[in-house]
């Protein structure tokens, strides 16, 4: 009988030895409290974190090893699970006297019951959690730092996956899209753009996946105020170690810029006084239709106009009324050609236009009505003064010893003068 005593003993030992040796493994601290928040039982970890020995802590109170007033929601816990007999599952902020220092766990604690179902302490499991928390503070801060400059970058800057889900978007994304950042983040880009727009940026997102390089690309579309933006998209692959691919794209809104280089180009390009194309212009592209006209054997044909008189009415009325006369003339002339004629105000009073596919009696036929017009109209100013403005017309029309446009483009001068010189109001061609 006292055998089996013995053995009984001994292989209860050697299960709170296993037991204990199992707590004092977990990486946590495991502890029972009775009523009084004494503890009864604490493991290795416990005892390592009061700097102390285990008896040394058995039959104490908190009191001796947290600062309390620091510790307030410990005890509350406590509290709650001897009094409303539940568990409870929190976050504990405990100052430790013997370190100095604020140690955040992630608790669980439970009521002990005896046989009557009376409770008679806790028992608890607590996780130091103090290093992942400020790893959490740390990360977070970062993002919100990354989120400031981000959102102040005056750039659309997005993250979006092979699947055409959005990852990431900045303020100016959402603002641009009209909704708020978390409503976009984890949707496809059809489902918070039209179609049409998230189709055509999606082409040039796909070569970033395809070819796995970055794409730098300008890029149209309609804004918010139904106007046409120009931006300047950088789009760069990024890989998250995840199943789909991802991209960052980086979108300045140029509009401003293109605007302005479109105006310099007008400008450029345009007679600033009367809108007309500038002599620049006219040569230009005259050169490249005489290219393309000898080159496939097809009709080309300049029309010189030259204003009769035109001193004299910059004598007598003035360069501004001499001005306002060469614009009015300009807007009756621009109607009567055909959109791939190129009319350009030379210089001065003179004006050229070139017609191509235009045969010889299509040409002449078209200076005389040019001259027709400006014979039996008059012209009528802002200023209230009506003038009778004659012109005299030149006409060239390409022949095949013609070696490059000036050719082409003297003999129409020559026409011109030889009008002039036989009584103005007149259309002369030189074959």
């Amino acid at each position: 009988m006292i055998v089996n005593e013995n053995h009984d003993i001994t292989a209860l030992l050697m299960q709170v030895e296993a037991m204990s040796e199992l707590l004092n493994s977990i990486d946590a601290c495991v502890f029972t409290k009775d009523l009084d928040g004494k503890y009864v039982y604490v493991n290795a970890d416990v005892a390592a974190l009061f700097q102390t020995s285990i008896e040394n802590i058995i039959g104490k109170d908190d009191s001796h090893f947290f600062d309390l007033e620091q510790s307030k929601q410990l005890r509350k816990n406590d509290l709650k699970v001897i009094k409303d007999k539940v568990t409870v599952e929190s976050e504990e902020s405990n100052f430790v006297r013997c370190t100095g220092k604020v140690h955040i766990y992630k608790s669980i604690k439970k009521p002990l019951f005896n046989s009557d179902g009376k409770v008679i302490g806790l028992c608890g499991i607590s996780t130091d959690i103090t290093d992942k928390k400020l790893l959490e503070a740390k990360n977070q801060e970062q993002k919100h730092l990354l989120d400031v400059i981000l959102d102040n970058v005056d750039a659309y800057i997005y993250m979006k996956d092979a699947n055409r889900h959005f990852r990431y978007v900045n303020s100016k994304v959402a603002e641009l899209f009209g909704l708020p950042a978390n409503e976009i983040i984890g949707k496809r880009d059809t489902d918070v753009i039209p179609q049409e727009f998230a189709d055509h940026f999606w082409q040039t997102d796909k070569l970033v996946f395809e070819n796995d390089d970055k794409v730098v690309i300008n890029e149209t579309s309609l804004g918010a105020d139904n106007q046409e933006h120009h931006y300047l998209s950088i789009k760069v692959p990024c890989d998250f170690k995840t199943d789909s691919k991802t991209l960052i794209g980086f979108s300045t809104d140029v509009t401003e810029l293109y605007q302005l280089k479109e105006k310099f180009k007008q400008l450029a390009n345009t007679d600033e006084l009367t809108g007309l194309y500038n002599r620049r212009y006219f040569f230009d592209n005259a050169k490249r239709e005489f290219n393309r006209a000898t080159r496939h054997q097809q009709a080309l044909a300049v029309i010189s106009i030259d204003v009769d008189h035109f001193k004299a009415i910059n004598d007598k009325y003035g360069h501004p009324i001499g001005d306002q006369a060469l614009i009015k003339i300009a807007e009756i002339i621009q109607p009567t050609t055909r959109a791939e004629d190129i009319f350009a105000r030379i210089g001065g009073e003179e004006f050229s236009i070139l017609l191509p596919n235009t045969s010889k009696l299509q040409c002449q036929q078209a200076a005389e009505r040019l001259r027709n017009i400006l014979d039996t109209r008059k012209i009528e100013l802002t200023c209230g003064l009506t003038l009778s403005i004659k012109i005299s017309v030149g006409v060239s029309i390409l022949k095949p010893s013609d070696n490059c446009f000036q050719d082409l483009y003297a003999r129409s001068d020559i026409a011109l003068y030889k009008a002039k010189s036989i009584g103005r109001n007149q259309v002369h061609m030189i074959d």
